[in-house]
């Protein structure tokens, strides 16, 4: 009862201190609600046409970063589907087992009919001991959750949650409307932070009568501290934005940017790039209408990626009559495995040539290829 008690002790107080980080990210933002709309707009701006539009502008660009905020937060990362765990008697074989061969075996065979194309750096089946599951590929276990997670790029403590396939796209859009927000705020109060800034270089017989174009003092206070806290945020969410550009660009996560995927034929950091334009549609999907809101619209079921493999995987499936020239890169169509087949979605994907339409539009027929989702990298405890 005592170690079982003093277990739950530490997870409740590590429940807690996990949310501190996102409570002082939303105390700051209220504090800059307040700042902005009542002691900027309201009680020092004089001028109504200039008042309305900025609180419209704040307004949209606040609702929209509060709203990538909350799904980038309370989105459930999605696990591994059943088909990847084991089953009770392949765990019986499993520990019954001694030598690290003769359990590789055991895995090849379970991992023969799922679309699992990475490999440990080792060239072993990528297994998780604490999850008892085949890894698919992109998948990682999250030492913090103590879960394994699709796609994961990495635990962001600033949303208390992995940032992985479910919410790759709020995180992003969440990283973008915060730049905006930041931007924002700093460009319309720059004025009034200059107006007080000088004023604090004047004597002070003349600051008395200078001053009088500002309000009050906890005005000015809220007006100077409000420009500093944005300008400085905006530095530091413009390289952490640029650098998500960039993997999504190269359609990698911040773990394959750290450690390439491996494959059967070798470490491969392209492996899953598939050109920016599908790159891209794979994180926003296909639909435009849905790019710059924080709803799901993501492409593929986060089990298994398209991918572009210069030496086929001999363990896997290949399509029937179909078999690719050798030494050159094929973009093969996403592996359906019986358990649960890809959506139509990702195999638009690979597709020739990319749709942008607001309504989906028809879809153009598959190109025949290989399937061979693929991925590595080990972050468990």
């Amino acid at each position: 009862m005592a170690p079982s008690g003093s277990r739950s002790i530490k997870r409740s107080c590590q429940t807690v201190l996990y949310w501190i980080p996102v409570i002082f990210i939303t105390l700051i933002v209220a504090w800059s609600y307040y700042a902005y709309v009542v002691q900027l707009c309201i009680e020092s701006i004089d001028n109504i046409g200039q008042k309305i539009v900025y609180l419209l502008a704040y307004h949209v660009v606040f609702i929209l970063f509060t709203w990538a905020y909350w799904q980038t937060i309370f989105t459930k990362p999605m696990n591994p589907l059943k088909e990847f765990h084991l089953s009770y008697s392949d765990k019986e074989l499993l520990e019954r087992e001694d030598r690290g061969e003769s359990q590789q075996e055991i895995l090849r065979r379970i991992a023969k009919d799922l679309p699992i194309y990475t490999r440990t750096m080792s060239g072993a089946i990528r297994f998780c001991d604490r999850c008892q599951l085949v890894k698919p590929d992109r998948c990682h276990h999250c030492s913090v959750c103590d879960k394994c997670i699709l796609k994961m790029d990495h635990h962001c403590p600033w949303v208390n949650n992995c940032v992985g396939f479910s919410n790759y796209k709020f995180f992003m859009l969440f990283l973008a409307y915060s730049l905006l927000y930041c931007i924002f705020i700093t460009a319309t109060d720059l004025q009034y932070f200059i107006k007080f800034w000088t004023a604090e270089g004047r004597t002070h017989d003349r600051l008395l009568e200078y001053l009088n174009g500002l309000p009050d003092t906890q005005a000015k206070f809220h007006i100077m501290f409000l420009f500093f806290a944005a300008s400085m945020f905006s530095v530091s969410l413009a390289s952490l934005f640029v650098y998500h550009c960039w993997l999504v660009c190269k359609n990698r996560s911040t773990l394959e940017a750290v450690r390439a995927p491996a494959f059967r034929h070798g470490a491969d950091k392209n492996g899953f790039s598939l050109g920016l334009s599908k790159n891209f549609r794979q994180v926003f999907g296909d639909e435009m209408r849905y790019w710059p809101f924080p709803v799901y619209s993501s492409l593929g079921d986060g089990c298994s990626f398209p991918t572009c493999l210069v030496n086929q995987d001999p363990e896997q499936p290949t399509s029937p009559g179909h078999n690719p020239p050798p030494n050159k890169a094929v973009v093969g169509e996403s592996h359906q495995f019986p358990a649960k087949p890809l959506r139509e979605s990702q195999s638009r994907l690979l597709n020739s040539a990319p749709s942008w339409t607001e309504n989906g539009g028809a879809e153009d027929k598959e190109r025949r290829g290989t399937s061979n989702p693929a991925m590595a990298i080990e972050n468990e405890t």
